[in-house]
């Protein structure tokens, strides 16, 4: 059964499973949804059509599913969507979608993230994140998976940051920043490949290599960008499997920018 603190409000219609708890002065809304195993400390609100998934912890004060900060929403019913263990630390804010964009911000698993981070409407996380304090995301953002945003970095609406990237602390981010990139700065600038925090997820020395060569190719030779693109799709092409698939990731993304790939 659930444990729901007397001091708690939920209300009727809100779906709460089997070992959630529900900590003092929490308030849930009609229309939430909460998994098995997750736990709200203590003065949580969540709210809208908002679905959390399992084993979540949720730390006090944070606000989840409250309507967009956008003039333009007109209270349709959009949605949050947060996946399952994830660690969640106090006066965090994240908000539900717009009829502007897909109608769903989404947070996915296994990711930690600090204390007065804001997700803003449609923006979209992937999963193994890490947001350090005060991380702002404004409005239709992409982030992937196993990214890490140092504390006080700021992410223009509608930028795409691609997978294990790292940026430092006070990055101020204003277009796209490619798979495997390591940037800082305001605004942000490119510094190299994550190779650290590459070695720490299994990458081979090999794989980190071939990446490194590709930065060079990307951000050092003074190609322009269709050149630098070619000169990789050649690349890829002389690897194996796994340094060919980074080498895809990477060329897809680059290729698929709407904003521009942060580039000096």
């Amino acid at each position: 059964m659930s444990l729901i603190h007397p001091t708690a409000l939920v209300e009727r219609g809100a779906e709460i499973a089997d070992g959630v708890e529900i900590g003092p002065y929490c308030v849930v809304g009609a229309q939430v949804r909460i998994d098995a195993g997750t736990r709200l400390l203590s003065h949580v609100v969540v709210q809208g059509h908002t679905r959390i998934g399992r084993d979540n912890v949720i730390h006090p004060f944070c606000s989840l599913g409250a309507v967009p900060q956008d003039k333009k929403y007109a209270g349709e019913p959009t949605e949050l969507h947060i996946g399952s263990r994830n660690t969640i630390r106090e006066c965090c804010t994240f908000n539900l979608g717009t009829a502007q964009d897909v109608g769903v911000t989404r947070v996915g698993d296994d990711n930690w993230i600090m204390a007065y981070v804001h997700v803003a409407h449609d923006c979209q996380v992937g999963d193994h994140v890490v947001f350090a304090n005060s991380t702002q995301l404004a409005g239709h953002v992409h982030v992937g998976d196993w990214t890490v945003l140092g504390g006080f970095t700021g992410v223009h609406q509608f930028v795409h940051v691609g997978a294990h990237v790292m940026a430092g602390i006070h990055s101020v981010l204003t277009q796209d920043v490619p798979p495997f990139v390591l940037l800082g700065g305001s605004p942000a600038a490119p510094h190299g490949i994550n190779a650290e925090g590459l070695r720490r997820r299994g990458f081979s020395a090999e794989r980190i290599a071939v990446l490194r060569r590709a930065y060079r190719t990307l951000y050092r030779q003074g190609l322009s960008l269709e050149q630098a693109c070619e000169q990789l799709r050649g690349e890829q092409a002389a690897q194996e499997s796994d340094a060919a698939g980074d080498l895809s990731r990477l060329l897809e993304f680059v290729q698929s920018s709407q904003r521009g790939i942060m580039r000096p």
